[in-house]
């Protein structure tokens, strides 16, 4: 019986990349010389740094267009609320990695509402979609393709089996 699997997952090495580059745009503009202004990542988690909001806006647009050029989702980033201290502002940002529960049942929802004859399942932070015929599998995967208002995350569709 044919299936697929849909995913949610983000590269790692390219978010690497992007910090870096932006790491490097920032240290040569000459509107941030002499401050402190940066992107850190740890692990999923990435702070933006600069000395004021408007500059750590700077930074976080710097950072975006980084993402934009290595194919990176905005989608998947969460960006928390912007803290000032007294001569930095910081503002963190979690990538979001798998399908969430929430999304998950959005997904499903509109999976049965389109009428296929397909069966989805929630398999942790994935989901497995099976059908008779693989041009159902096919016409699944195009209209969530083409619902990427609906879901708030960017989708993989992987393990295409027949």
């Amino acid at each position: 019986m044919p299936s697929f699997d849909i995913v949610s997952t983000i590269d790692t090495h390219e978010i690497n990349n992007a910090v870096d580059q932006a790491n490097r745009e920032v240290s040569t503009r000459f509107d941030f010389k002499g401050t402190n202004a940066r992107v850190e990542l740890v692990k999923d988690k990435i702070t933006l740094i600069a000395p004021t909001d408007f500059q750590l806006k700077q930074v976080d647009e710097i950072f975006r267009n980084k993402l934009a050029k290595r194919q990176v989702d905005i989608r998947s980033m969460n960006y928390k609320e912007i803290n000032t201290a007294l001569n930095e502002a910081k503002q963190l940002v979690e990538v979001k990695q798998g399908i969430d529960s929430d999304n998950a049942k959005k997904i499903t929802k509109l999976i049965k509402e389109s009428g296929l004859k397909v069966q989805a399942a929630i398999q942790g932070d994935q989901i497995r979609v099976t059908g008779k015929k693989r041009d159902d599998l096919q016409e699944v995967i195009a209209m969530l393709k083409g619902a990427g208002a609906k879901v708030e995350i960017p989708l993989q569709f992987v393990n295409f089996r027949d």
